[in-house]
């Protein structure tokens, strides 16, 4: 079976506790069927499926220029909402902010990979950090307003986003995400811009 891979802004260890506390919370409420692991928390830019080594060759090189981008702060938190039925929903996430800077870095990493051979993404970016997957209870519609009402998870957490990576899943492990490369920002004058 092919290797499936995703780019990504992992988190740091301080973010990964913090995000990793409110998934303790939710598992005493919301029955959902799988939890990430902590370690396997992070934010998606792109998934990819499944790649053959020399697009997977490709894509490390065109993800080089990613390089120059400036690195920048946003907020993580501050929302917590489903995908999918809200009624069964498929995915409980954490927010985070959707910057100018963030909506150009998502655009300059859908444009290498596209240069790669990869299929580009038609849907709007949602930058999320998923908490849970795969509802497995009776309607999560009347729970979900009681969560969102919660003052604990309107926190916002800033943090600096200085790289990103190319993970890789190994399904059967944990934590089940492996980093295969990863690619610093560049560390020059900071954008400082998170609206």
């Amino acid at each position: 079976m092919a290797t499936h891979y995703f780019i990504a802004i992992p988190l740091s260890l301080s973010l990964k506790d913090y995000f990793s506390t409110w998934q303790e919370e939710l598992y005493k409420t919301a029955p959902f069927k799988h939890w990430p692991n902590k370690y396997d928390l992070h934010i998606t830019l792109k998934f990819l499926g499944p790649v053959k080594d020399e697009q997977l060759s490709r894509l490390q090189k065109e993800l080089k220029q990613i390089e120059t981008f400036k690195q920048f702060k946003t907020y993580a938190g501050g929302s917590i909402g489903v995908f999918g039925n809200p009624v069964k929903p498929r995915v409980l996430w954490a927010g985070v902010n959707l910057t100018d800077p963030l909506t150009k870095l998502h655009q300059q990493v859908e444009a290498c990979a596209l240069n790669a051979g990869f299929s580009s993404e038609f849907r709007d970016y949602r930058p999320h950090i998923t908490l849970a997957k795969k509802w497995n209870g009776q309607s999560a519609r009347e729970l979900m307003q009681i969560i969102r009402a919660e003052s604990h998870y309107k926190n916002q957490q800033l943090f600096k986003i200085n790289e990103i990576v190319i993970y890789q899943i190994f399904p059967k492990d944990t934590p089940k995400y492996k980093i295969v490369q990863r690619f610093q920002l560049d560390g020059g004058e900071e954008d400082s811009s998170t609206n």
